[in-house]
């Protein structure tokens, strides 16, 4: 069911759609601002980095601005901004077979976009598998892939996917189909790599290194009789599961996009002679990209992170929900803040946790800081490492999935939060069988997962939104942010216990200059908000909620509030 927010997003683009058209250079600036990291992905992915990603992501939004005043209908600017990034990439691939260009060719010293992919929003474990399987795909399936990609992300619908490819919906099923397949395929050559055993090392012996269609096959094929390597030796997760929500790939740093509009739109040229735009250079590109467009969610490694342009006005807010609004509904209420919920149990004065010993202080419900405000200090402990039973980065997807931490030291928890498969209350992760020390130091991330992440969505956060219900907290739980940062003296188990919404965490081992990264980015590096220090260098720290020194049989036993 559409909002009234919907349908004022839609009025707000049709308005700025029709100013650039009549000549306004600030109404285009926004245009080709907000809607450039969509194009910027679909020819990246589609041509993986190749050199020419630039070329081709320059000719689209010049042909784009060009064509601007012969689009009638505002509401399909995107699948025809869309459409035209397709044919520029089908035209530049038929001009690569005319003159036998070198498809493994790419700027020097410059990264393909799988890489991209894996290092700008720090995916690990299956995600990042996926992303290092797009590189074994054919020309033709990478085209598909990046538009699917989007899709399932929720940057396209089905009906723009089909559109932009020229085919029906039904046509389109089929294809996509297919192309999942072979990245599944594509996944499982990754795998084996990643631990090959005696005969695919002496088979890749031969192989220089650059994935293509024959070496797929060689592999694939291998792998299907090999029973070490076509072991999976863990679930592994629906591709169209681990990229749901992800993130835009940033434009990168420094790129800057010169448009010589001598043709104008139709409009301009027909009636303002006093336009006379020439080389026009958008500056507000070469700021520090935000990945943007159509209700742009995630999980940098398995977390929502906040997309708007740092232009942008904020999206309206929506009410922290409450169990009875986990499924489609009535939309919150556009006038409440979902980081403003007054606090169900006050945190303790200043006064009153200074005097409280290890223990005395636990999480509470509190209010988030401005987005604009600065963290405090970050005191300064001691650290002589972390070891984890899941390893450098432990990914926790499934009931019972626990990991055990033990040493001196800094530990990320990373949130991801998915009520698309399965929204309601929530059944917090706990900590048992402690011994020695644990506080809650950092908050971070770049967002709570209670802000806003849409800009045409206002009823969506990283809890969820009406159409799929919310992510609920029990009540009196503290609510958490992308990144939740930790200091372990001791030992300690942290185990998931979904039973209702559907969430998984990411455990990193980490260090204090990371976490006071973190939590010092800000809005004028692109994130919601600056990140929010809990530490106060002293045992009246707090404790996180649902901590114990006990081992309990079933761990989702753990109280909110624990006696440690």
């Amino acid at each position: 069911m559409r909002t009234y927010a919907d349908a004022e997003a839609d009025r707000h683009w049709r308005a700025t759609i029709a100013a650039a058209q009549a000549g306004d250079r600030h109404a285009l600036d926004e245009l080709v601002a907000g809607w450039l990291p969509l194009v910027y992905n679909i020819v990246g992915r589609a041509l993986n980095g190749h050199a020419d990603v630039d070329d081709v992501v320059q000719e689209t939004m010049l042909r784009a601005v060009d064509n601007l005043g012969s689009l009638r209908d505002p509401d399909s600017f995107r699948s025809w901004l869309v459409a035209i990034a397709m044919r520029q990439i089908r035209d530049r691939a038929r001009r690569r077979t005319a003159t036998h260009l070198d498809e493994g060719a790419a700027h020097d010293g410059a990264s393909d976009f799988a890489e991209l992919t894996v290092l700008k929003l720090q995916l690990e474990g299956q995600r990042r598998e996926v992303a290092e399987a797009v590189r074994w795909l054919d020309d033709e399936d990478r085209q598909l892939l990046s538009l699917w990609w989007l899709e399932v992300a929720g940057e396209l619908s089905r009906r723009e996917l089909a559109a932009a490819v020229g085919i029906t919906r039904q046509h389109a099923a089929v294809r996509v189909q297919r192309v999942k397949e072979r990245l599944e395929v594509s996944r499982g050559i990754v795998r084996a790599l990643d631990g090959a055993c005696p005969g695919l090392r002496e088979l890749t012996a031969r192989w220089d290194g650059r994935p293509d269609s024959v070496w797929r096959k060689r592999l694939a094929r291998h792998i299907r009789g090999c029973g070490y390597c076509g072991d999976t030796r863990e679930t592994v997760v629906p591709a169209e599961r681990l990229l749901v929500g992800i993130a835009l790939v940033p434009v990168p740093v420094g790129f800057t996009l010169s448009l010589g509009l001598g043709g104008k739109t139709a409009v301009a040229a027909a009636g303002s002679a006093s336009v006379g735009w020439s080389a026009k250079v958008l500056s507000v590109l070469t700021k520090p990209a935000v990945a943007v467009t159509a209700g742009a969610t995630f999980a940098a490694g398995g977390a929502y992170v906040a997309v708007h342009t740092p232009d942008d006005p904020p999206p309206r807010a929506a009410t922290t929900p409450t169990a009875a609004s986990t499924t489609a509904g009535p939309p919150p209420s556009p006038t409440a803040s979902p980081s403003a919920s007054p606090s169900a149990s006050p945190s303790p004065s200043v006064s009153a946790r200074r005097t409280a010993r290890y223990g005395g202080v636990v999480d509470a419900v509190d209010r988030a800081p401005a987005p604009d405000t600065p963290p405090a200090a970050l005191p300064h402990r001691p650290a002589s490492g972390v070891t984890s039973t899941g390893g450098a980065h432990a990914t926790m997807n499934h009931r019972g999935d626990s990991v055990t931490l033990g040493g001196q030291g800094y530990v990320l928890v990373r949130w991801q939060i998915s009520p698309q498969y399965r929204a309601g209350s929530l059944v917090m992760p706990s900590w048992t069988g402690l011994k020695g020390r644990l506080f809650h130091v950092a908050s971070g991330g770049g967002r709570r997962m209670d802000d806003p992440v849409s800009g045409t969505d206002a009823t969506a956060t990283g809890m969820g939104n009406s159409t799929t219900g919310y992510a609920v907290l029990p009540a009196g739980t503290q609510q958490m942010w992308q990144n939740e940062y930790f200091y372990v003296d001791g030992s300690v188990t942290l185990t998931v216990n979904e039973r209702g919404a559907d969430y998984g965490l990411s455990v990193f081992p980490t260090t204090w200059d990371k976490v006071e990264e973190d939590v010092t980015s800000g809005p004028p590096e692109g994130a919601k908000r600056y990140g929010l220090v809990r530490d106060t260098g002293d045992d009246d720290t707090p404790v996180p909620q649902y901590a114990t020194r006990e081992t309990p049989a079933d761990p989702a036993t753990v109280p909110q509030r624990s006696s440690v």
